[in-house]
């Protein structure tokens, strides 16, 4: 039996409307980055790879990675390599003789594999047996499932059901997400605001660039196609296809919102929101979130 393809969706995609809009999830359309990092991933990356000696570091590190730098909203398992790599050169870390965990094997996945989710990882862990592989999905794993039990009741941010609601008639949309598709499907469902989507795109689909490109790619102009997002990675994604770019200020949430449901979508669906506007947005949010972390400034 062949297996399923889990980007056809985003191939076999077929627009509707002029306009394509995609949407990032954690931290742009729910305010689900703070609860699912430092309740559900910190604790578990200590408990897992053994970093209790250094915990406050640890927790500092993981923190700095996925909320309060350039990195925000990276892919997990690059994140967590980042994490590892930070605490490896820090004197305090290095002062208790406390080594990071050797993951050759880990780093390698990462650096070859486009689809950096569970089920690929579950596949390398099934056709190779290694310990490093199956220790990072052990790992993930926990992560789900401490966000299935932890993260539920979280609303939208205000505007985003208006702006979407907005956009209905003239753009079609697809959430661009780096989560899981299981943990999207049940926030976007629970708020009732899956019905927008056409797709819901998470990690197990590709990266974001893959995603908007196989989604939208030459199926519209470029200046028809706008990415929604919080994260630098969420505008390299949009860039790297030369698609429009709106940002949603890590802090500024949702004035973000309200200036994109107020503003923003009538300037992109009359063709005004390009050039000066978009870039003025632009240079507010890349000086938002810093390059280096605090410990070392």
């Amino acid at each position: 039996m062949t297996a399923t393809n889990p980007q056809a969706p985003l191939k076999e995609f077929q627009p509707k409307h002029e306009f394509f809009v995609g949407i990032d999830s954690d931290g742009c359309a729910f305010d689900t980055m703070e609860i699912k990092h430092k309740e559900c991933f910190i604790p578990n990356i200590i408990k897992h790879w053994d970093l209790q000696p250094v915990s406050k570091y640890a927790r500092e590190a993981a923190e700095f990675v996925n909320l309060y730098s350039k990195w925000r909203g990276i892919n997990r398992f690059p994140a967590l390599l980042m994490v590892f790599d930070l605490l490896a050169e820090r004197p305090e870390v290095q002062r208790r003789g406390v080594k990071m965990p050797d993951v050759p094997s880990l780093r390698e996945w990462v650096d070859t594999e486009s689809k950096l989710g569970n089920p690929a990882l579950k596949e390398a862990v099934e056709k190779s047996g290694d310990a490093v592989l199956k220790r990072t999905l052990t790992w993930s794993e926990a992560v789900n499932a401490a966000v299935a039990d932890m993260v539920h009741g979280l609303p939208p941010f205000p505007y985003v059901c208006e702006s979407l609601q907005a956009l209905a008639p003239t753009a079609d949309m697809i959430v661009v997400s780096a989560t899981p598709g299981e943990a999207l499907r049940r926030e976007w469902e629970e708020h009732d605001i899956a019905k927008h989507c056409a797709v819901i795109a998470g990690q197990e689909m590709g990266s974001k660039r893959e995603h908007l490109a196989l989604a939208a790619g030459d199926k519209y102009p470029k200046d028809h196609v706008l990415m929604i997002g919080d994260a630098p990675g969420d505008m390299k994604a949009a860039r790297a296809n030369d698609f429009l770019f709106y940002p949603v200020d890590p802090g500024r949430e949702e004035d973000s919102w309200q200036r994109f449901h107020d503003e923003v979508i009538e300037r992109f669906l009359s063709g005004s929101y390009a050039g000066e506007y978009e870039a003025e947005l632009v240079a507010e949010f890349e000086a938002i979130l810093p390059e280096t972390p605090p410990w070392q400034r």
